[in-house]
């Protein structure tokens, strides 16, 4: 494979990733969907990033919007959630909403099982920055192999 993946990074993503110069392009616009994508395949694959407070919020007073937008990535050939987060401190309470862990927890499974989209907690910032780069990387090489 002789050239790099230019990866789309969607202009509302506030805080967004610096990926690996030498395995990646960059480039920011506006996405139908997720957070990361890539170039040529924008409507194939993407990645939807939430730290834990967001992941929390989104699913509290956001539900709606997130809703839609979960639509539109059921209909990608892979699409996730990666969470910069630990599972752990969703299941002991430990974010700052009133909102008992079994909801969230519930909530999380309902995206994973109904949506059929799998939600990645990657512990930190940096452990979810590589686990996207991974998982774009991996679907470049999927295609551009057949």
């Amino acid at each position: 494979m002789n050239t790099k993946p230019t990866v789309v990074i969607d202009t509302r993503e506030q805080l967004p990733y610096a990926f690996a110069d030498e395995r990646f392009n960059s480039v920011r616009r506006a996405l139908p969907a997720g957070d990361y994508s890539l170039a040529g395949h924008e409507t194939a694959v993407a990645v939807e990033r939430k730290s834990l407070p967001d992941l929390v919020g989104t699913l509290i007073r956001g539900r709606d919007r997130f809703r839609r937008e979960l639509h539109k990535l059921q209909t990608y050939e892979r699409a996730c959630v990666v969470v910069e987060g630990h599972l752990r401190d969703v299941l002991d309470g430990n974010y700052r909403s009133k909102v008992h862990p079994n909801a969230i927890l519930g909530s999380v499974i309902a995206i994973c099982v109904d949506h059929d989209i799998p939600i990645y907690f990657c512990s930190d910032r940096e452990a979810a920055r590589r686990f996207t780069e991974t998982y774009l990387l991996r679907f470049f090489k999927k295609v551009c192999a057949t």
